[in-house]
């Protein structure tokens, strides 16, 4: 395991005092580490690095949870030897802490073998019970 936020999907989560891989240049403690934990995100986007944190580390139990019950799919997997690389936040609409819904847009990227890519993603999320949500996402 590395400490500079490139985790592969079958490693465990950085330790506290390792960056979080959702590259907000944070440590994994005081970032994303307490929502993967249980606490609530305070915005669309800290949701939404959480996840992509947890896509990173395989952590499909936090996935489903933070997936709105509409639209959660009833099985997760998650490919082994997919690594996410890097994330970059490139939009945001709303998704604060007072609002009730939110776009995030991103673009990550990751590796699987010799083959690299990215994902650009436009996510929707909604507020319920003061949790955020991801809701749905228009892949392009």
């Amino acid at each position: 395991m590395t400490t500079n936020g490139r985790v592969a999907a079958h490693d465990e989560a950085p330790d506290d005092a390792a960056r979080c891989p959702c590259d907000s240049g944070d440590l994994f403690g005081t970032c994303c580490a307490p929502l993967l934990r249980g606490a609530a995100a305070p915005t669309a986007e800290r949701l939404m690095r959480s996840r992509y944190t947890a896509f990173a580390v395989a952590d499909a139990g936090y996935l489903r949870a933070s997936w709105h019950p509409s639209t959660r799919p009833r099985t997760l997997d998650l490919e082994p030897d997919l690594e996410w690389r890097r994330l970059v936040i490139l939009d945001r609409e709303g998704g604060g802490p007072f609002d009730q819904e939110g776009v995030v847009e991103f673009e990550a990227h990751w590796r699987q073998g010799e083959n690299r890519g990215s994902l650009r993603e436009r996510s929707r999320f909604v507020r319920e019970d003061r949790h955020w949500l991801y809701l749905d996402g228009d892949v392009e």
